[in-house]
């Protein structure tokens, strides 16, 4: 949303809106000149935005809930009211799309791919679902004197979003079963995809995970970590921080890759940034100068702090799968020390269908703080709290925490390595705990 609401403000619309919570997003968008407010009362709606007119466009996301006193005036009033979906379609329509779809890793893909058309010189306007540490921001506009446009745009499963883009190129990372409120099962999420691949255009190119259920009518190549074919991230190796990998493709070896943001599921994200930019032309010199410049995006394996003391990390892991990624990578990192993982759940109901997978995963920690559940759309569902997942993790050094007690209960356990994760407002909480970190250590013991 805040993409959009960027992208008509450079092209000279005024521009307004509400969301739940003030956070440093917010803060940038009002900085830029968007009127931001945080009360869902119609008064707060600004008097430019209050009759309909041709001249007026209200965009919103499904995340909004059903009974927003704004959202209902606008749709009872005879506005243009569109969800970001329909206009993120309606801009890409006729620009040469790539599309990043998946249940996971579509954020870092796409980010990947955007930062790797614009090092390699070409004309790249994106919508990303993050903020790129290489950039500061979610959306790149783009130079009309580097040519013909490419359009990289991240493909949200929710609510079928992605069904509204007709892309030229196709990434397909993840199809994990999530969102079951919205598809009920896992089939129909799966069914979903396959109608998201079945819209790209004529001439056009699917990447998918090597192993994901996927036919298309265009040419379609795998892409892995450790695959057998296609695109395949081979002799992955850790030098501190870095990832440092070889990518088999169906022209021979690329040696040699370096990547700055950690984890061995970003090493397959950078494999299908490399195929895709392949793809469209550009030299294997230039992508792997440019997917080793790539320096991530925020709150996808983040580092927040490392001093000789401690590492700090945040990651916006909300599912099993990415939990159980992350916390892989952060073992391989720090395989000898500590790990405090801090866990905020996000959604009651996805809470109540993967209780078990985020009890497994979280087991990879060896301490967890477990917060109440963060409940963004949704209205509470009876007996689904943090406990159900707490009570199906098997570590002996777990305990459930208010949000407001947890920088209070960090101080009194020794921290070694603290990681936070999830998906909610958690990212709140980190300032105030890297500022504390950074004084109990003293800030001359702070690492880059």
């Amino acid at each position: 949303m805040s993409a959009l609401a960027r992208w008509f403000r450079h092209y000279g619309c005024t521009v307004a809106g509400y969301d739940r919570t003030p956070t440093s997003l917010t803060d940038a968008l009002a900085a830029e000149g968007i009127a931001v407010h945080f009360d869902d009362a119609v008064s707060h709606i600004p008097d430019a935005f209050r009759a309909p007119s041709d001249r007026v466009l209200v965009v919103y996301t499904p995340a909004v809930p059903a009974d927003s006193q704004q959202l209902n005036y606008f749709r009872q009033g005879g506005f243009a009211v569109l969800k970001r979906s329909q206009v993120l379609g309606m801009l890409t329509q006729n620009l040469y799309t790539v599309a990043v779809a998946g249940t996971h890793g579509k954020t870092t893909t796409s980010s990947m791919i955007a930062h790797v058309l614009t090092e390699g010189g070409r004309n790249c306007t994106a919508f990303l679902g993050g903020i790129t540490q290489n950039y500061g921001t979610n959306l790149l506009l783009g130079n009309a004197a580097a040519g013909e446009p490419v359009m990289v745009a991240e493909a949200d499963e929710y609510d079928r979003s992605f069904l509204t883009l007709y892309p030229d190129v196709a990434v397909v990372t993840s199809m994990d079963a999530d969102h079951l409120d919205i598809y009920g099962t896992h089939d129909e999420l799966k069914k979903s995809f396959r109608d998201f691949v079945a819209q790209i255009k004529p001439g056009g190119r699917l990447f998918r995970r090597e192993g994901l259920p996927l036919a298309a009518a265009v040419e379609t190549t795998d892409f892995a970590l450790d695959g057998t074919g296609g695109y395949a991230a081979r002799n992955v190796r850790q030098e501190g921080h870095t990832f440092r990998f070889d990518v088999a493709t169906p022209d021979g070896n690329l040696p040699d890759f370096t990547l700055q943001m950690p984890g061995f599921h970003n090493v397959e994200n950078a494999t299908a940034a490399t195929a895709v930019a392949l793809h469209l032309g550009l030299e294997a010199a230039v992508i792997k100068k440019a997917i080793a410049s790539f320096r991530g995006v925020k709150r996808r394996f983040e580092y927040v702090l490392v001093n000789d003391k401690h590492v700090f990390i945040d990651d916006y892991a909300h599912h099993p799968t990415e939990i159980e990624a992350f916390l892989r990578s952060v073992r391989a990192l720090y395989p000898e020390r500590h790990v405090t993982a801090v866990f905020q759940p996000h959604l009651y109901s996805r809470t109540r269908d993967f209780a078990d997978g985020f009890a497994r995963s979280l087991e990879r920690a060896d301490r967890l703080l477990l917060l109440e559940i963060y409940p963004a759309r949704e209205l509470p569902i009876p007996g689904v709290t943090s406990e159900i997942i707490f009570e199906k993790t098997n570590l002996a050094d777990k305990a459930l925490c208010p949000k407001g007690e947890l920088l209070g209960r960090l101080q009194r356990v020794p921290l070694d390595v603290l990681v936070t994760i999830g998906a909610g407002d958690i990212d709140k909480y980190v300032s105030p705990i890297r500022e504390w970190l950074v004084a109990e250590a003293g800030p001359s013991r702070e690492k880059s």
